[in-house]
């Protein structure tokens, strides 16, 4: 079995697919978004047994494994129009997987905890229903810790690298730009100059290099005009440190109601 690559991506922005974008991105604002994530299975290697998910909708004290069987659904956002609140993603879950998640973490010394009850949260079915619309691969999530230490999570995702090679995907779920207070100002510099130095340290072909510059993600240029709260850049370590010495290159890229939006491959 060919071993798969990490991923992170965007997840858009609430349930943008299920609804018309704000009149000033324009009709097509997330089409591009769209096309690239219901490709994303036709770009791998093979098509993943499951997937890792970790979104930057879940933080916990200490990086929390889903354990059931068959996750519910988590509409934990507000204010959106009624139908969004239907949405349905009836992909199972993986226990198994989940153990091996813990066993994975607990050999690499890192503490964890489990949750029987998760659901899908909006950074999870959102993309997924994209993904894989018919809900066939079974899904185990992964909480942030609630630190959003850069380090300890390029660590958690060293540790998880050997799912790879047993065909699982591993997802990080953000944003490479999160900051809901200046995303309709029209402004780009900040954002084209955080996007330009992501994109710089992401695809460095020395992946000890990659890993310390996202580790320094903080002083980067725009960097806390970006991501005031780095939950959702947060995944993006994950997906590095999975990737081990892979290099990482962009595999999407667009803008989205002008803020600069890219998409990262590990392997």
């Amino acid at each position: 079995m060919p071993r798969q690559p990490t991923i992170f991506l965007s997840h858009g922005g609430g349930p943008c697919f299920w609804m018309e974008p704000p009149r000033r991105f324009g009709p097509n604002a997330y089409d591009g978004l769209r096309a690239y994530l219901s490709g994303v299975l036709a770009s791998l290697p093979a098509r993943p047994r499951a997937i890792l998910i970790v979104s930057g909708h879940w933080e916990a004290a200490l990086p929390t494994v889903s354990t059931s069987a068959a996750p519910s659904m988590l509409f934990d956002y507000y204010g959106f129009p009624e139908h969004t609140y239907r949405l349905s993603y009836p992909a199972p879950g993986d226990p198994a997987l989940a153990a091996r998640v813990q066993a994975l973490l607990g050999n690499a010394g890192i503490a964890t905890a489990t949750d029987a009850t998760r659901g899908f949260d909006h950074g999870v079915f959102v993309p997924m229903l994209i993904v894989d619309p018919d809900a066939q691969i079974p899904v185990v999530m992964l909480s942030l810790q609630q630190d959003l230490d850069p380090v300890r999570h390029l660590v958690i995702g060293a540790a998880l690298a050997p799912l790879r090679d047993d065909n699982v995907l591993i997802i990080g779920s953000g944003n490479s730009f999160h900051n809901l207070s200046t995303f309709f100002d029209g402004q780009v510099a900040e954002s084209e100059a955080f996007d330009r130095w992501l994109t710089d340290a992401a695809t460095a072909p020395d992946a000890a290099v990659r890993n310390q510059r996202l580790a320094q993600w903080a002083g980067a240029p725009g960097a806390r005009a970006c991501h005031p709260r780095e939950e959702h850049l947060i995944p993006l370590m994950v997906a590095a440190g999975a990737g081990g010495l892979d290099p990482g290159r962009r595999v999407f890229h667009d803008a989205i109601g002008n803020k600069l939006i890219s998409g990262y491959a590990f392997g």
